[in-house]
């Protein structure tokens, strides 16, 4: 005469569950990691932008280009902006000659395919 009522979920409840989040997984996480890298990059590239600025700025007043990155660093705050793609600060090249210089952010791991932006400032 006891009546018994059995609380919790079947095998197969579980299972369906664990696959319906294992698809949406496989969709998501792609999405995801698309957004990681298009962030990465554009800090990169805008890091690099805020480079070429310091290096502009030093090559009017010393009248030419130093390419030694950790030399910006007072201009830039006290410290080079990490680079995300690498996952360092010294992840940007700096390219000079006599009138022109190059700042480029290394492409790194972090980041994905990418070709970074390349900018160039004269004096």
């Amino acid at each position: 005469m006891q009546n018994q009522q059995r609380m919790g979920f079947t095998l197969i409840e579980v299972l369906v569950v664990v696959l319906i989040l294992g698809v949406l997984s496989v969709i998501a996480l792609p999405s995801y990691l698309n957004s990681v890298y298009t962030a990465r990059k554009g800090t990169a590239n805008a890091n690099a932008r805020a480079i070429a600025t310091a290096v502009q700025s030093r090559a009017i007043t010393k009248s030419a280009y130093d390419t030694t990155l950790s030399d910006y660093a007072t201009d830039l705050g006290g410290a080079i902006p990490m680079n995300p793609c690498t996952g360092t600060t010294s992840g940007y090249t700096i390219a000079a000659t006599a009138t022109t210089a190059t700042i480029t952010p290394q492409a790194g791991t972090g980041c994905g395919t990418w070709v970074p932006t390349t900018y160039a400032v004269t004096l």
